[in-house]
């Protein structure tokens, strides 16, 4: 092993120390689920007043719903109490800045290597992304009808979330 982790492994000891989960159910208290991006400036948990175990949170580049987001909101709705699903993308996002191509062509020439092959979750209009995503969730045969969905924008310079849909 390496000592590359040793700074993080000493703050989980700090916080084991006062870890108040044990024995948690894992379905979402405040019936919420949340869907966003891995931008490190969103604190999904926070921006909308909630608490650990009280959402659950799926995170990928541009906050998609992607077969796999799909997949654990199916999860969420017949298994862990979510009854409300926000989609939430946000301003400034990394992902609606460039290109496909482009995104490859920076990648691969950091990398050293050839990545045309690699998928990026581009997102040329991040509003018609945000409508396409809300309808996909609200049409997918497993989400019932009373499950509420909303698209929402979060603002990385205010904090705030507005809705959209």
């Amino acid at each position: 092993m390496n000592d590359a982790f040793d700074d993080l492994l000493a703050a989980n000891r700090e916080f084991a120390t006062t870890f108040s989960l044990s024995g948690f159910d894992g379905i979402a208290h405040a019936g919420v689920a949340i869907v966003t991006c891995m931008d490190s400036r969103i604190d999904p948990l926070g921006m909308l007043g909630l608490s650990p175990g009280d959402a659950k949170i799926f995170r990928n580049p541009g906050g998609r719903v992607t077969s796999a987001a799909l997949e654990a909101i199916v999860l969420g709705v017949h298994l862990l109490n979510v009854k409300r699903v926000l989609v939430i993308p946000h301003t400034r996002c990394a992902m609606t800045t460039s290109s496909e191509a482009e995104l490859r062509q920076k990648i691969g020439d950091a990398a050293g290597q050839d990545a045309s092959w690699q998928g990026f979750s581009v997102v040329h209009d991040q509003m018609a992304a945000l409508e396409q995503d809300v309808a996909a969730v609200r049409s997918h045969p497993l989400v019932p009808a009373g499950i509420e969905v909303g698209g929402f924008l979060y603002d990385v310079d205010t904090g705030l979330i507005a809705q959209h849909l």
